[in-house]
């Protein structure tokens, strides 16, 4: 159906707000096209016949008088095959087409479809006319890669019976399906601000696996949660998005760069290409779509990518895929709603956030989710949203990492003072928690060992015995502990440097499984548990230390994962025998 057509004029410039007057009867959060050149933008405030616009693109050049069109669409996205291993803008324009077509930089009021409109694509049908479907269900699929198998839905609404459904190779604008009299093709569009409906939501009892063991084993994350990553400039939050992004066990990764530097994004577009999922052996590209907002792209345009990226991922949850969001960073997300406020000189809150910053954090983070899909059977899909926080000076009282930890399930706290250490991942186990570790330890105890969750709490003591003998070194010094403390200081240095520390540079450590850091754990603590027992024995404490095994501990890290248990075993077996020979 048809929108009404609404024309205004412009009346007011501030930078990428624009005020017109003359729009009776506007939308709010309906897109509107903006001056000669139909610079896309977003209604935000309607006061009667005046309303302001967010505009998406460089407003230079605009002047009063200009004039402003709206139908009430609201911002929407485009959803269907092609869109893995797309690059695209905040707004879902596709930066590669619009390279072609305008060189670099993007030229404003460049208008192009997100999907490529020439491609085929073979579709194969999954029901038959007449049968009965219902929205949500899968009609047909088509192979968007050789690890995805693109579902192709019922959209919302137009269930019914299937009239007619082809088979073969078309364009994602041909027609595929006719169902209840409507045309059925392969595109769906999707407000960016409203959530996508699913039956229901699942509890998170199954976790989301990165790879990297601070974060797999002492703060973990389920499927469909979420985790925030602050920390100061220099601590390495991209590189935690990017080995995320490489990483991860997930189906599809959905990768936001929001206002960061270009050079980063330069990083990954160039890494991204080459790279091979370390799982399937296929380009990484093949699972991953990138959504770039640079920061000497247009401000306005942040606020949206954010929406853009979460939409579709929920797009591609409904197919029964797990997918991950990595967002980075929500600070220049806030940074962008803080100057868009301004300029609509709205009440400031802290700091000069508008005061609905906690709102709009919580409606982004509460769109994660493990959901049963709608459609007939059981297909279960998930969101796990990852999000950077860029506070000013590392300072985590900011309004943005506050606002961001009363949603967030899980805080990875990133430290400066381990990052100047080189230690890498720098998460500060003191400050850092996750909410998930309790509803997983069913899933770990079942899935991996029975004392794994007992491994973890006991970590957790000898990281804090550690923190409060270090503060004794540091007063009189290591030769003034008893011998049991030095055995405690000596093995959680090991558990610090060959357990905790982990290189995403090297082949046989960037991704560790969880049997890897299981045998990784039982191999420390038997050598703990051996070398309290020689302490009780009489064994003098520098043999203990002067100790073959502990150098072999600290190499754990080289070995493969698929072969961990057979070196774990050896390697308890040498620690049981050392003192004991």
């Amino acid at each position: 159906m048809d929108m009404e057509k609404i024309e205004g004029k412009i009346c007011e410039i501030s930078g990428p707000m624009v005020v017109a007057k003359g729009m009776k009867g506007a939308k709010m959060y309906a897109t509107a096209l903006v001056g000669e050149d139909g610079l896309i933008g977003e209604i935000i405030r309607v006061e009667g016949e005046r309303v302001a616009i967010q505009v998406y693109e460089d407003t230079t050049g605009l002047h009063l008088g200009e004039k402003i069109v709206t139908h009430g669409k609201p911002l929407t996205v485009e959803l269907g095959p092609g869109l893995l291993g797309g690059i695209f803008d905040g707004i879902q324009r596709p930066l590669a087409a619009m390279m072609e077509k305008g060189g670099d930089f993007i030229k404003r009021g460049t208008h192009l479809k997100p999907l490529d409109r020439g491609q085929k694509w073979k579709f194969i049908p999954e029901v038959k006319s007449g049968e009965k479907v219902e929205g949500g269900d899968t009609i047909g699929t088509v192979k968007e890669t050789s690890e995805i198998i693109h579902k192709i839905l019922v959209p919302q609404g137009s269930g019914g019976v299937v009239e007619d459904i082809r088979e073969g190779e078309f364009k994602v604008e041909d027609e595929v399906a006719v169902i209840n009299g409507k045309k059925i093709n392969m595109i769906t569009e999707w407000s960016v601000r409203k959530p996508r409906p699913c039956k229901k939501k699942l509890p998170p009892d199954t976790p989301f696996v990165t790879g990297q063991r601070i974060f797999d084993f002492l703060f973990p994350v389920a499927e469909g949660g979420t985790a925030i990553v602050p920390g100061g400039f220099g601590t390495g939050k991209t590189v935690i998005e990017h080995t995320l992004a490489k990483f991860a066990r997930a189906d599809i990764i959905v990768y936001v760069g929001c206002g960061e530097r270009g050079n980063e994004m330069t990083e990954v577009l160039t890494d991204f290409q080459n790279l091979l999922n370390p799982f399937t052996g296929n380009k990484l590209m093949g699972r991953t779509i990138l959504i770039i907002n640079t920061s000497n792209m247009p401000v306005a345009a942040r606020e949206a990518s954010m929406f853009t990226g979460i939409t579709i991922a929920e797009y591609y949850r409904d197919m029964g895929y797990s997918v991950a969001l990595m967002a980075d960073s929500t600070s220049r997300w806030g940074e962008a709603l803080r100057e868009i406020s301004s300029r609509m000189e709205e009440m400031p809150g802290e700091e000069g956030y508008p005061p609905y910053l906690a709102t709009r954090l919580g409606n982004f983070y509460e769109r994660a989710g493990r959901v049963v899909c709608l459609g007939r059977g059981e297909r279960i899909g998930s969101v796990t949203v990852v999000s950077a926080v860029s506070p000013p000076g590392g300072d985590f009282s900011e309004p943005v990492t506050q606002a961001s930890l009363r949603v967030a399930g899980a805080l990875w706290s990133l430290d400066t003072d381990l990052a100047y250490r080189r230690h890498f991942p720098a998460v500060n186990w003191s400050r850092s928690f996750s909410l998930y570790t309790k509803v997983l330890r069913d899933w770990f105890s079942k899935n991996i060992s029975h004392d794994i969750n007992y491994m973890r709490e006991k970590l957790f003591i000898l990281l804090q015995r550690f923190e409060e003998l270090k503060d004794v070194v540091q007063l009189v010094g290591l030769d003034a502990l008893q011998d049991r403390d030095r055995i405690t200081f000596d093995v959680a240095d090991i558990m610090i440097e060959g357990f905790l520390r982990q290189s995403v540079f090297h082949v046989a450590d960037a991704f560790c499984s969880l049997e890897k850091q299981y045998w990784m754990l039982c191999c420390i603590f038997k050598y703990y548990d051996e070398a309290l027992k020689s302490i009780e024995k009489g064994i003098y404490l520098e043999r203990i230390l002067d100790n073959p095994c502990r150098t072999k501990l600290l190499k754990m890290v080289n070995f493969r994962n698929e072969e961990i248990e057979k070196e774990g075993k050896i390697l308890m077996e040498e620690i049981e025998k050392v003192w004991t020979s």
